[in-house]
């Protein structure tokens, strides 16, 4: 017989405050992408990318960033932007950036992920098993 515990209100709270500082990161990337800021160029032209794919970058960090703000996208969300910091996390080894920014994404990728597993019964069921 499996017990099912209510997620207690520490736990949620703390669910929505990671998510929260998530959705913001990724938004003011996606912001700065999508109006082609020149630390938005620099960053990309310098990691490789052509100037013209920036608004193209941004729209998809916006997409991925608004499916994993609501809760019945929060999952298609989280695992578009798992791609995104992948690619980030391949860009990084490819330049050999320091050990800090190759880490960074990783590390933000389990906030990401936390956030949704601290609220999501199903999640945490799959990882139990």
């Amino acid at each position: 017989m499996e017990t099912t515990k209510k997620t207690s209100k520490v736990q949620l709270w703390t669910s929505y405050i990671l998510q929260g500082l998530v959705v913001l990161m990724f938004l003011m990337g996606a912001i700065m992408n999508l109006l082609q800021t020149e630390e938005a160029i620099t960053g990309a032209t310098a990691m490789g990318y052509p100037k013209e794919s920036v608004f193209y970058l941004g729209i998809v960090l916006l997409i991925g960033t608004l499916l994993y703000a609501f809760p019945k996208t929060v999952i298609f969300g989280a695992i578009i932007l798992t791609g995104w910091l992948g690619g980030a996390v391949a860009t990084h080894v490819i330049h050999k950036d320091p050990m800090f920014n190759i880490i960074f994404p990783v590390i933000f990728g389990i906030v990401l992920w936390l956030s949704i597993l601290l609220r999501n019964k199903n999640l945490k069921a799959l990882l139990s098993n």
